[in-house]
């Protein structure tokens, strides 16, 4: 039986563990290696997407950071329960034409018992930004 620990149910050190688990999965901006926090039929909605499974969270990945450039992610804690983390997040990265961008949002991430997430639901919104004003280096 596949795993990702710590599992459920969350203590606020595990759920602060797993928020840092998943920061630094996501700035390795490896889709395969990010898809396997995931069970096998996740479901996502980023911003107005939405994505199912691992196939589709992969995809979604790749085309992903192939367009944002120089991509930089800091994840913080919200709030948890039992099976359930909060998380506020931004990032920073430069699209196709150079410009620079600030990403800010809030998730919401359900687990199933062997800790995988099972549901991850993003806003996200947009800031434009110059190379001075970034934060996240």
């Amino acid at each position: 039986m596949e795993q990702k620990h710590p599992l459920p149910p969350f203590t606020k050190e595990t759920a602060l563990q797993k928020i840092q688990m998943a920061e630094d999965a996501w700035n390795s901006k490896n889709p395969e290696k990010v898809a396997l926090a995931y069970t096998v039929d996740s479901e996502w909605r980023n911003r107005s997407q939405f994505i199912n499974g691992r196939v589709e969270i992969q995809n979604f990945l790749k085309k992903k950071w192939e367009s944002e450039r120089n991509y930089r992610l800091k994840k913080e804690y919200w709030a948890h329960t039992d099976n359930r983390i909060a998380v506020r997040f931004e990032y920073e990265y430069q699209n196709n034409e150079n410009q620079w961008i600030r990403a800010y949002g809030n998730e919401n991430w359900e687990f199933d018992e062997n800790g995988l997430m099972k549901k991850r639901f993003a806003s996200i919104n947009d800031l434009h930004i110059t190379e001075e004003d970034r934060k996240l280096k």
